[in-house]
């Protein structure tokens, strides 16, 4: 009689056993990614070159100026490296010194007027946030680029680097529809290699401003390429996101500026 108590005993305590387990298994199944704690802050001093990375994407994925970060590997332009190259992203205070912007800004010169091509944009009532197609024809000055706007589709996000973070300003559109250069300059970066940007474009305006137009179908340009404000550089798509958009972002010394601060009035 005891042998067989013992044993009714061990079998309900076993079945308890194991519905505990399983029910916390189940609950760690289903807990969602976003809710699970992050591991901690990792100092990154260091980044390994990977094929099709330049010096330019490099800096723009660490928020640095490209000139710093050159420095820091006493590279010189055109700023050549290859993959598996160990680049510091620790400049000393002497390469600093030596990488920062001069004073002055070289004078800026008023490129050919290049007519922008006509966009088809299918209308599907009013929009308060949409760009009429007067403006693509606007252009703002400042800091030695004359801007315009790289699309004239509606503000779907704005630019925050607080809260729900947003390095530049996503702009709406349809597959396809033509993605813009926002000034002179040359493109320093074509591809595919930044993870949550999709098919990239980085266009270099000058030593202080560079600019990126991220989530395109197709790339119409190559690195290297000179292009002229307003030339078609792209194509709008949906790469690295879930709907047809364009971001576009600003960098000025490699840190993201609000690029409606530049870019001219609706």
């Amino acid at each position: 009689m005891l042998v067989s108590k013992w044993r009714t005993l061990s079998l309900f305590l076993y079945c308890i056993t194991i519905i505990g387990l399983t029910g916390c298994q189940s609950n760690t199944d289903y807990i969602p990614v976003d809710s699970r704690p992050q591991p901690p802050g990792i100092k990154i001093d260091y980044h390994i070159v990977r094929p099709g990375e330049t010096l330019y994407s490099i800096a723009w994925l660490y928020n640095m100026d490209f000139r710093k970060l050159a420095a820091a590997n006493f590279i010189t332009s055109p700023y050549i490296i290859r993959p598996k190259q160990r680049l510091s992203l620790k400049p000393s205070k002497k390469q600093l010194a030596k990488a920062s912007p001069s004073a002055s800004t070289p004078p800026y010169q008023a490129p050919t007027k290049v007519k922008p091509k006509a966009i088809n944009i299918t209308k599907k009532g009013s929009d308060s946030n949409k760009l009429n197609d007067n403006v693509l024809n606007k252009y703002n000055t400042k800091g030695g680029v004359r801007w315009r706007w790289p699309t004239k589709g509606p503000i779907l996000r704005k630019f925050s680097l607080q809260g729900d973070v947003n390095k530049g300003i996503d702009l709406g559109g349809n597959l396809g529809e033509a993605v813009h250069s926002a000034g002179d300059g040359t493109v320093v970066y074509a591809g595919s290699g930044l993870l949550g940007y999709g098919n990239l474009i980085i266009i270099k305006h000058n030593q202080e401003f560079l600019s990126a137009y991220a989530h395109n179908s197709n790339l119409l340009i190559e690195e290297g390429s000179n292009v002229k404000v307003g030339q078609v550089i792209a194509e709008i798509g949906s790469s690295g996101t879930d709907r047809n958009k364009l971001h576009f972002e600003v960098r000025r010394e490699g840190k993201p500026v609000n690029p409606l601060y530049y870019l001219p009035r609706r």
